[in-house]
């Protein structure tokens, strides 16, 4: 059994972005997104951006080892639902480092993100994942319930 990691989650701080830039560049990787695929530096930039920015319902925790380094994020949003008053969260993107991976740090990040999410009146959280990501659905399978619907999309 592995053992855990202790981290501290806390809200991204402006002064994170040199940190922050390797992990958001590792979960961009994962998904495919690197090379000729690469998201933009604008889009970086503004998702950056948006994080600081109060008229912005897009939001960001980190995870902190004991040593200052950053070793995981998690971006999350509010919106309003049909079926729902209050609104809900989407859990956006969820990464750590390789060094930590099965150490309860994916763990510990959405934890945090279901408390900010009640704090902030919602009453669910919600994220997707690629059917391909059996290592994150163990974990996914222990914090929430799959709930069977199949995500659609089109470029525009």
């Amino acid at each position: 059994m592995t053992s855990t990691c202790p981290v501290t989650i806390r809200p991204i701080a402006k002064s994170d972005f040199v940190a922050w830039l390797p992990l958001w560049a590792g979960y961009n990787r994962f998904y495919g997104r690197s090379g000729p695929t690469a998201l933009a530096d604008e889009i970086t930039a503004m998702t950056w951006s948006r994080f600081f920015d109060a008229y912005e319902p897009v939001h960001a925790l980190v995870a902190e080892s004991g040593d200052g380094e950053l070793v995981g994020l998690t971006h999350y949003l509010y919106h309003r639902s049909t079926t729902r008053i209050v609104p809900v969260c989407y859990l956006q993107d969820l990464f750590t480092a390789e060094s930590v991976r099965g150490r309860s740090v994916g763990k510990a990040l959405i934890e945090a993100v279901y408390e900010e999410a009640k704090a902030a009146g919602c009453d669910r959280v919600y994220w997707q994942t690629h059917e391909t990501n059996s290592t994150a659905m163990r974990l996914y399978d222990q914090v929430a319930e799959k709930t069977g619907f199949v995500v659609y999309a089109k470029a525009l």
